[in-house]
């Protein structure tokens, strides 16, 4: 515990306080986690830069686990965290999309029922419980915060979510504008790939 709680503290990793930044202005590697946008915070308040994470997932790689929490489609079409230990959808599309999401402009996304049960079968077959430290990711950071709070409801104390994600946020100007090209796993050139591996993808059960 000493040992990790000095990785963390070399990191310089903070405690969440209130802020108003929006999600495009939160710029690749920045840690200021008292700006953080309302919409990626957590309770827990733990978190990780890309390149944080993927060093912590890298020099702890049997007692940190790392899940990818985006759908099936997003690992699929988008690719996935070579390092991460398994998909966990925390949401997912209806099996027959038939629905449509206003707001977001997209075929609707539902809580999965199985995130819990199939995040502790994960973390059973590692030989971790409840102590482990945990990174989540998602695709911008807005589902990895929910999903923190979910695991700080089961009694996990120790889970981090990565603000940034594996896309990143919306460029708002530029060339870019309307593309995720501000941030992320991805843009920050850590090792990802389109080709997945069965053992480690979602399966519902």
């Amino acid at each position: 515990m000493m040992q990790h709680q000095r990785f963390l503290a070399g990191l310089g990793l903070a405690l969440l306080l209130a802020g108003n930044a929006l999600a495009s202005d939160w710029q690749p590697g920045f840690s200021d986690w008292d700006k953080l946008p309302e919409i990626k915070r957590s309770k827990l308040a733990l978190y990780l830069t890309p390149q944080q994470a993927f060093e912590m997932k890298k020099a702890h790689p049997k007692t940190v686990a790392l899940f990818d929490i985006r759908t099936r489609a997003e690992a699929v079409y988008v690719g996935w965290p070579e390092i991460a230990d398994a998909l966990v959808p925390f949401v997912e599309h209806q099996e027959i999309m038939t629905d449509w999401d206003d707001k977001r402009q997209m075929y609707k996304l539902e809580p999965n029922q199985d995130f819990m049960p199939e995040l502790e079968r994960r973390l059973q077959a590692m030989g971790l419980g409840k102590e482990a430290t945990i990174i989540l990711i998602c695709r911008s950071g807005d589902r990895s915060s929910k999903a923190q709070d979910r695991l700080l409801a089961a009694g996990y104390r120790q889970v981090y979510g990565v603000p940034e994600g594996f896309e990143g946020d919306l460029a708002k100007s530029g060339a870019k504008a309307g593309q995720r090209a501000v941030n992320g796993w991805k843009n920050a050139n850590l090792p990802w790939t389109y080709k997945l591996d069965k053992a480690r993808m979602y399966f519902p059960h």
